[in-house]
């Protein structure tokens, strides 16, 4: 797979979230990729409008409780039936249900790590550049805008998609230039 070579993003803000959620179905309608949405809360119907697959998280979460369960009961198999085997009360070797609270806590451990380091590497994060970022309009993403980011490769007609996204209703659409990535 090769690396996606963007030379430039055409961003939009929108004025309210349907309004945004709209347009970004309609220009993926049109054939458009490489697109994200910016708000500052997450958006109903966003991740279907942009054309985004079902999440990973639940497998991530479900490998690595599995992977917790089976390192608890083999690490407890191996320290009390094979390294150092006590007779206890006349408890047997490999005695299940006294096992249950740690192979339960080690289970949840390696999924909340699961989750935390799994978001991490889908997300791509930490992201400290990307070029959208640093427009001065963009700066109310985090507070009160909507916008949609559609990156562009190099020798792209901005222009025409500058235009399709004023007629989809932005109030405001600019062109952020950077270094391919």
């Amino acid at each position: 797979m090769e690396a996606k070579v963007l030379d430039s993003w055409v961003i939009g803000e929108f004025a309210t979230p349907d309004a945004l959620v709209a347009a970004t179905q309609q220009m993926r309608e049109k054939g458009h990729v490489n697109m994200d949405t910016y708000s500052p809360y997450p958006l109903h119907g966003g991740s279907e409008a942009l054309g985004l697959p079902r999440s990973k998280v639940p497998l991530i979460a479900f490998g690595a409780a599995m992977t917790g369960l089976v390192t608890a009961f083999a690490m407890q198999t191996y320290m009390n039936s094979v390294s150092y085997p006590l007779n206890v009360g006349g408890r047997p070797v490999l005695s299940l249900p006294a096992w249950f609270p740690i192979m339960f806590e080690l289970t949840v451990l390696f999924c909340a790590f699961g989750i935390f380091f799994g978001l991490m590497a889908l997300s791509r994060l930490p992201q400290p550049y990307h070029p959208v970022f640093e427009s001065e309009a963009f700066r109310s993403a985090s507070t009160h805008g909507f916008w949609l980011s559609i990156g562009q490769k190099p020798g792209s007609d901005m222009n025409s998609v500058m235009s399709e996204l004023t007629g989809l209703g932005a109030t405001s659409v600019s062109v952020v230039s950077g270094e391919n990535e």
